[in-house]
């Protein structure tokens, strides 16, 4: 392996937060983003970016609240998707980041899309893994979320799915996977994740970003748009056993790109724990061809 596919591991001060982010390639190279959603960080793409690294310049940060980057309460930070995005923005342009491929993964799919919507000549392409920007995958499962974003009160805030537990920790990386899968799964992530979650205020940080995911459906018009006038490539990779986000969204996107490729495996949410030399692989052919 090169020097430069080699992961580095660094910090940057945007507007007084400490954020930390993994870093790989040459910066000459076509840089891509990778964005982390919920209850991950970075530390998910450890194994695909030597990989990206070959033919890009790699750059994934833990968005304020997660992995090691600060995590101030909701006092301090505004958590919305928007605010986030950015964050980010702030930190590409400390990088000399221009124009990037976009991953999109569950919470990290709003942020992207808020990079993408509002500057899309920036867009190389994107590289969706359980990112929702459809009704179509957001199936029964949501229904009580729908009902509280709806009516937000107590009793539609008691009818949710207790998640936000070390148990709904783990979950996110368990949830559907049948018995030949599990053994894949790596248990220290969901400790990694569920001991940063602890942090003073965490809870309810990530509590008020759920609220905010239906600020993120309400865009799913503005999205469509997006992807209709501008039509970037795209790489959509999924988890057949993903508990949280409905496989029929891959159609979805199928729908609304014409350059479209999507590969559907036999895993769950949290894809690139058991498929990361898949993914990898995938992902710098896209790179390649669209760079």
């Amino acid at each position: 392996m090169h020097a430069s596919q080699k992961i580095r591991h660094r910090h940057a001060d945007v507007d007084a937060l400490e954020v930390f982010f993994r870093e790989a390639g040459r910066p000459g190279d076509p840089a891509v983003l990778l964005l982390h959603g919920f209850p991950s960080s970075s530390h998910t793409f450890r194994e695909v970016m030597p990989t990206l690294a070959e033919v890009a310049y790699v750059l994934a940060p833990d968005l304020p609240g997660f992995g090691m980057s600060s995590s101030p309460t909701v006092a301090e930070y505004d958590y919305t998707f928007e605010n986030l995005s950015w964050t980010v923005e702030r930190l590409l342009g400390r990088l000399g980041v221009d124009r990037f491929f976009v991953y999109l993964h569950d919470f990290g799919a709003p942020v992207g899309y808020h990079l993408a919507t509002r500057a899309p000549g920036r867009i190389r392409g994107l590289i969706v893994q359980s990112g929702n920007a459809h009704a179509d995958g957001l199936g029964a499962q949501w229904d009580t979320a729908r009902a509280y974003w709806a009516d937000p009160g107590e009793a539609t805030r008691a009818a949710l799915p207790d998640w936000l537990t070390f148990d709904g920790t783990r979950d996110q990386y368990l949830a559907g996977l049948p018995d030949h899968v599990r053994p894949l799964q790596a248990p220290e992530a969901w400790h990694l994740d569920w001991e940063r979650m602890t942090r003073p205020g965490n809870v309810e940080a990530q509590f008020a970003l759920f609220t905010d995911y239906a600020a993120h459906v309400a865009r799913f018009g503005e999205i469509a748009g997006y992807h209709s006038a501008h039509q970037p490539p795209a790489l959509v990779l999924w988890g057949r056993h993903d508990a949280y986000f409905d496989v029929d969204e891959v159609l979805a996107y199928h729908r609304a790109l014409d350059r479209m490729d999507a590969h559907i495996y036999d895993g769950g949410h949290l894809l690139l724990e058991t498929h990361a030399a898949e993914c990898a692989a995938l992902m710098r052919a896209f790179v390649l061809d669209n760079s």
